[in-house]
């Protein structure tokens, strides 16, 4: 039933918007890019200002109490710091599902259904999770209690390219 609502029941709607895309468009030239490179090049790389990020950012598990003074968040944000602008956008996208920045910055960055939800830094225990994942619905990266910033970096990065994949590091 929900196959037939969500595909089915407007297919002559999609098929019409796909023709309208690929008079534009060549079709053999968009299926070289996944949904991810695709928004990314329709929408472009958003200048994304780390300061606004940070500053709109909620702490929680591990690093509820903290409120993101622990050395790992610290290490987080350097790293962020480090990143060029596209790997910067993908990070964006791995955890909110989306590489747009919203106009009046983070603090109004909202979730799935509309709500307004902060970008959430959620801190694990390695021995639960390995890799950072990615919680979009909620804006959520759950970062594990790395020992190195130079792990968090590696197993940070691994995460968001294995993100588009839809592979799940769990």
């Amino acid at each position: 039933y929900l196959k037939y609502r969500m595909l089915y029941q407007v297919e002559d709607q999609l098929d019409e918007l796909l023709l309208g895309i690929f008079d534009f468009i060549p079709e053999p030239l968009l299926t070289v890019f996944d949904f991810q490179e695709l928004e990314m090049i329709l929408c472009g790389m958003p200048e994304i200002d780390v300061g606004d990020w940070r500053a709109n950012t909620e702490y929680s598990g591990d690093f509820e109490y903290t409120y993101g003074d622990h050395e790992v968040c610290e290490w987080f944000w350097e790293v962020v710091c480090e990143f060029d602008r596209e790997t910067r956008t993908r990070l964006l996208q791995f955890v909110t599902g989306t590489s747009g920045v919203p106009a009046r910055g983070f603090c109004c960055l909202q979730g799935n259904d509309g709500a307004i939800r902060r970008f959430e830094v959620h801190g694990v225990n390695p021995r639960d999770c390995y890799y950072p994942r990615a919680h979009t619905c909620f804006n959520r990266l759950d970062l594990p209690l790395y020992d190195t910033k130079e792990q968090l970096r590696e197993r940070l990065k691994f995460s968001i390219a294995m993100g588009g994949t839809g592979f799940d590091m769990e």
